[in-house]
């Protein structure tokens, strides 16, 4: 185990910091929205000096876990957030759209990606995992001016709110029948004494489908394009980075640890899943390009 405030420093400073902001904001008599814009960026910097001198281990009695592995995630899903924002200082001033709100939202969708990449237990990847995706429904329709932003936004959420509830079937399933969430235990658990029954395997079905769509993962990529060109440019880029970088984070640590002894019941699926998006990404663009 690990000190406790060493190691939560960065979610901490996310999460202090996102509601001063937030505060900030509100009292001001001006929109802050360049201010608040650079705070965050400056914010997302201490972050990650924190993240850097955050000792290795576990906190919570297992619920968050830093290594290597989540300090090199955290730091990429830092650096493509910081450029999205800065991305986001001219274009929402050129369109109207310059309000003190849309950094602190990318804030608080940051928090909830380090907790997903940080996660150690199905409860707290979930939780990363609703907290990183209400802040972006909100940042998707973010010009609320404009029809294909809101639109983009609602395609988003409704699709979004199918996969958070996918996913959280599929942990209800794996811990109905396995009796755990957390991650070491799991593995504990299938390390070759215990086989996994047809529910748990179902369960893991439906929690790499949670998951599949956030990273637009084919034949679950079908919010990707609508939302990408209704959302406004930098959340776009937002969109394409960060969260891209926190998914695939958190599928190999939950594939590889907890489920990685069940690699035979669940690896076909990852491998239909990659024939299909990289037969669709590169018909469909030649496609288009061709129409």
């Amino acid at each position: 185990m690990s000190p406790l405030l060493p190691t939560l420093l960065p979610e901490l400073s996310l999460g202090l910091g996102g509601m001063a902001l937030l505060m900030f904001g509100v009292l001001s008599k001006t929109n802050q929205f360049m201010t608040c814009s650079l705070a965050a960026v400056a914010l997302l910097a201490i972050t990650g000096v924190f993240i850097l001198l955050a000792p290795a281990g576990m906190v919570f009695g297992g619920l968050l876990t830093t290594t290597d592995f989540t300090r090199y995630a955290d730091l990429l899903v830092l650096l493509g957030t910081a450029a999205a924002l800065v991305l986001s200082l001219d274009y929402n001033q050129r369109e109207d759209i310059a309000r003190f709100e849309f950094p602190v939202l990318v804030i608080f969708a940051v928090l909830g990606m380090i907790v997903m990449i940080s996660a150690s237990d199905m409860m707290t990847l979930y939780l990363g995992f609703e907290l990183q995706s209400l802040a972006l429904y909100i940042c998707a329709a973010f010009a609320r001016d404009s029809l294909r932003s809101t639109e983009a936004g609602l395609k988003y959420f409704v699709l979004g709110a199918l996969a958070s509830g996918l996913l959280i079937y599929g942990i209800s399933l794996v811990y109905g029948f396995a009796g755990t969430t957390n991650f070491a235990a799991l593995a504990h658990l299938f390390d070759g004494s215990q086989a996994a029954g047809y529910g748990t395997v179902i369960g893991i079905v439906f929690v790499l489908v949670g998951i599949a769509f956030k990273i637009s993962a084919a034949p679950f990529h079908m919010w990707t394009p609508d939302v990408y060109e209704g959302a406004p440019t930098p959340v776009t880029a937002l969109f394409g980075t960060a969260p891209k970088v926190a998914a695939m984070a958190l599928l190999l640590s939950v594939m590889v640890g907890p489920f990685g002894h069940l690699l035979s019941q669940w690896q076909m699926l990852i491998e239909i899943l990659s024939v299909i998006s990289m037969a669709l990404g590169a018909l469909a663009g030649s496609t288009h390009r061709t129409a």
